[in-house]
């Protein structure tokens, strides 16, 4: 992959002396800190003394390319109050490469590879950097964060180092600008139909025990049906994602979407493989007693979306997988529909044998990277300013989620209201405006993280029930970091895919009963003999160097 900047990497770093940046940039020394960084010529358009909470206006008007991850539930418009909005308050206008969802991360690819990538590239989601890094097509944002009050401020004040930390790569710096949350947001669990239940003289359940007796008194009620069918199986590796990640969680191991080969033994102090660990067998033991007992529809492995949810809207089944969203606007609004005096509510994650745990590493989001090309820009500093304005400021945050106050919503005293004739994820289903698709608000790319007020400012009644309970759990460390080095990483690469095609294989077949329980050794086996130990130490040997080297 050629440099996106005709710059070796070395050069780019050779450019990026630290010493008087502090002075440079009016805010500190910053935790970054090293060798000087002149960028005295790099600062045409920038603020003199730019601070966190103060608005950022470019000193001239300025453009900068923005590659733009274009959702086709509010598709890109030119006329978007959000463009307009931006370059009155910032003096900045943001010239979008609009690009596909579907199409976004091998265009991406394609763009900084030839080096025709945007300066600023949003909607990435780590590791997703890892494979630009050895070419030097993106800088080392880590290098630029004094040039990033308000990043910096919200690190430090909600103590974020060890989640930064743990993206940093085998020279000790970071590729990507993470989403930084205040605390960590849960979003998927289980749902029920609480009037089935009701009628029954059942309640909601807080434990998986609990969620396997609710199942078998349904069955009971209802033999000829799964009490519970589920989604989230097709355009995923890891089907059922949403159900393995949070019933993994209550087993404090790492499934379903959330699955990663490797996890860290904070007893012993080193990485494991994953599917090694005996919680990880006891989850998988769990679904398949309840697929053998005929209480989850060994369908849900494979259908569509749209059957999951035929099934419940038809009465076949009583529980499915949900987020707040899912919840309100398909389940809910078409039961209501459907079936008189229906009503279904999503449950906290059934507490484990984990107990009343999070999974580590969720405070941070999808995040942006910058192209080398942006390094010789003179108008650098200032597009890094704009960056932290827009993306992580409390002003701007609460820009691009909410709008324009008195045009597009009002706020009194920490609450959010849409203005008349506005709509938001249907809130309001006869509304002839929508904040995303007629205004560019609420836009995948710019809003995400944040502080909990700002972030549970949309949230419907549902889901700050469900938040409540789920912020008062504790998370656990993230994963110390283990950074590997270019060659390191190619050798993983080569393991890591059969290694996981193996797991989510096998998963499914204990599940599903095809493979019986007694055979699980055997199945260890043959992760050894598609390198999982190999891959296992060099995750330990990059652990243990990057501990040696940076204390």
């Amino acid at each position: 992959m050629q440099n996106a900047g005709d710059l070796s990497r070395r050069q780019i770093l050779a450019a990026a002396g630290f010493a008087g940046l502090a002075t440079l940039t009016g805010c500190g020394g910053g935790d970054e800190g090293g060798d000087a960084k002149d960028l005295t010529k790099k600062r045409n358009g920038a603020m003199k003394d730019y601070r966190p909470g103060q608005q950022f206006k470019a000193s001239k008007a300025l453009s900068f390319s923005m590659l733009h991850n274009d959702n086709p539930v509010y598709p890109l418009k030119d006329g978007w109050l959000f463009w307009k909005e931006v370059t009155k308050r910032t003096g900045i206008t943001i010239k979008p490469l609009d690009v596909p969802l579907a199409d976004y991360e091998k265009k991406r690819s394609v763009l900084i590879g030839s080096g025709d990538a945007p300066f600023i590239i949003p909607k990435t989601y780590h590791p997703g950097e890892v494979a630009f890094v050895s070419s030097g097509a993106i800088l080392p944002v880590s290098e630029y964060v004094d040039l990033m009050p308000n990043f910096r401020d919200k690190v430090k004040k909600w103590r974020l180092e060890p989640e930064l930390d743990s993206i940093r790569q085998s020279d000790g710096k970071y590729y990507l600008l993470p989403g930084l949350h205040e605390k960590p947001r849960s979003s998927y669990s289980l749902s029920f139909r609480t009037d089935i239940l009701d009628k029954h003289g059942l309640t909601l359940p807080e434990t998986w025990d609990e969620v396997y007796d609710v199942l078998k008194a349904l069955k009971a009620e209802y033999p000829g049906t799964y009490p519970w069918t589920d989604r989230w199986s097709t355009n995923t590796p890891f089907p059922c994602g949403a159900l393995f990640q949070y019933l993994g969680q209550a087993y404090g191991v790492k499934a379903g979407w959330a699955y990663d080969n490797i996890s860290f033994d904070t007893t012993a102090q080193k990485f494991l493989f994953t599917a090694t660990q005996d919680a990880y067998r006891q989850m998988v033991e769990y679904l398949r007693k309840i697929v053998a007992e005929k209480l989850l529809d060994p369908e849900s492995f494979t259908q569509q979306d749209d059957q999951a949810v035929q099934k419940l809207l038809a009465q076949k089944s009583f529980a499915i997988s949900a987020n707040p969203q899912e919840l309100v606007q398909n389940y809910r609004y078409n039961l209501s529909k459907q079936v008189k005096g229906s009503k279904i509510e999503m449950v906290p994650v059934p507490l484990g044998p984990a107990g009343p745990i999070l999974l580590s590493g969720i405070r941070l989001e999808n995040g942006i990277m910058i192209s080398s090309k942006a390094l010789k820009s003179d108008t650098f500093v200032a597009m890094m300013q704009f960056v932290d304005w827009l993306w992580y400021s409390d002003e701007g945050q609460k820009f691009c989620k909410w709008g324009v106050k008195g045009v597009t919503y009002t706020e009194s005293g920490g609450t959010y209201t849409l203005n008349p004739g506005i709509s938001l994820m249907g809130s309001d289903p006869d509304a002839p405006k929508d904040l995303q698709k007629d205004y560019g608000f609420f836009n995948g790319v710019f809003t995400y993280g944040g502080s909990w007020e700002l972030v549970s400012s949309s949230f419907s009644p549902d889901e700050k029930k469900f938040q409540d309970v789920m912020s008062r759990r504790k998370e656990l460390p993230v994963d110390p970091a283990h950074p590997l080095q270019s060659f390191e990483q190619e050798q993983a690469t080569l393991w890591e895919t059969p290694l996981k095609d193996a797991v989510i294989q096998n998963t499914l077949r204990f599940v599903l009963g095809k493979r019986p329980m007694s055979e699980w050794d055997a199945f260890l086996a043959e992760l050894k003999s598609k390198n999982m130990q190999q891959l296992v130490d060099l995750h330990n040997k990059a652990y243990e160097r990057f501990k040696k080297e940076n204390g």
